[in-house]
């Protein structure tokens, strides 16, 4: 029963660790054709953070169910139920852990100042751009949540271009 329960929670932990994202590269369903504000921005400074995992409580049931059977089939029926018992809240207790731990992403903090001169801090999931101090940048604002992006390369109008 041990190698049920290791396979089922490694499939737990997998299945986690794609159900949400802060990566810049990764744009919800949501807000796809929805117009975003943007704004003009430079790099101050940038450093490395950890955001959080999340327990929604799925680790914990899909533990405390693992847990439950495992303990279950130990020794005869009483031995069984007290078993499962303590398996079931071991499996809840571990199954929190590997989820808050499958959810836990390597992020930045990134200080930009807008041209009017007002700062704000936006932490965001590495993507794959990175950011130097004195980058120009654009911050991409939907739905109430903002996004760090390389400004576009600007061409200058020129004779023989319609601008």
């Amino acid at each position: 029963m041990s190698k049920l329960m290791t396979s089922l929670t490694l499939a737990a932990a997998a299945a986690l660790s794609a159900c949400s994202t802060t990566s810049p590269d990764v744009v919800q369903r949501g807000d796809a054709q929805r117009m975003s504000q943007v704004q003009d921005a430079t790099v101050l400074s940038t450093r490395p953070v950890t955001v959080d995992g999340s327990q929604s409580g799925v680790g914990g049931v899909a533990g405390g169910v693992t847990g439950a059977i495992a303990g279950g089939s130990v020794g005869g029926r009483r031995d069984g139920q007290v078993a499962g018992v303590i398996g079931a809240v071991a499996g809840a207790v571990i199954g929190n852990a590997i989820e808050r731990s499958a959810t836990r992403e390597d992020a930045l903090e990134i200080i930009v100042q807008l041209r009017n001169g007002e700062r704000r801090a936006i932490i965001q999931a590495r993507g794959n751009e990175s950011f130097n101090s004195g980058d120009p940048v654009v911050l991409v604002t939907t739905g109430g949540k903002t996004r760090v992006t390389r400004a576009p390369a600007v061409m200058p109008a020129g004779p023989g271009r319609n601008g």
